[in-house]
């Protein structure tokens, strides 16, 4: 249930790119009509306009629904809700997807940059702050662990540029929720793997 929660704007800007371009011309238009930077200079309505203005609005939502519910909000939303803002208010107000575009890349390598600082900033890796309370292992493996977070973070960040200026902007579109997402899967799975050869078992006390 939290996983659908974490990505819940990224499954909405897919499921709004996608039922906006089966709309017929006359309510794509009146849709369009309240989303600024929808239609272009010559008339043209884009599906990835409203699906933009979606995105930043799950994205708002979900910080508010956050601080609500726990007074409090996940940094990674907070990230991510102020990049999708200031990327996907670019996208609309310039009428260009290539802010938009770039936004899951940013991220990434936002991502990329914290957790390579929490290697030698802050006593212990960042991977090991968020997972050293279910899990015991070595410190070093949690350092190399932590390691291939940075790398795997550099490389989604680079995939997405491949992809969004390779191929068609609906196989971008595509690749954000699926690619991105697959690749984050398997690369959990592979960690998790990987750690189950480390487990330290607690230590027990022999009963009298």
């Amino acid at each position: 249930m939290k996983f659908l929660y974490d990505f819940f704007p990224i499954l909405l800007f897919f499921a709004t790119y996608k039922l906006f371009a089966l709309l017929d011309p006359g309510a794509a238009e009146r849709i369009a009509g309240w989303i600024p930077g929808s239609v272009s200079g010559d008339g043209a309505i884009e599906a990835i306009y409203p699906a933009t203005a979606v995105a930043i609005l799950a994205s708002l939502l979900q910080i508010g629904l956050g601080w609500l519910r726990h007074r409090r909000v996940e940094r990674s939303h907070l990230l991510s809700g102020a990049l999708v803002t200031v990327f996907g208010g670019a996208t609309l107000l310039l009428h260009d997807p290539d802010f938009i575009k770039w936004k899951p890349t940013v991220l990434n390598w936002a991502f990329a940059g914290a957790f390579l600082a929490s290697q030698f900033i802050g006593g212990r890796p960042l991977v090991a702050r968020m997972m050293g309370h279910a899990l015991q292992v070595p410190e070093a493996v949690w350092r190399r662990v932590n390691r291939w977070w940075v790398l795997f973070f550099l490389f989604s960040g680079a995939a997405n540029l491949f992809v969004a200026y390779t191929f068609s902007e609906n196989v971008w579109v595509n690749f954000k929720l699926f690619g991105l997402l697959g690749l984050t899967f398997v690369f959990v799975l592979v960690q998790a793997f990987y750690l189950s050869r480390f487990v330290e078992e607690p230590e027990t006390t022999p009963a009298d």
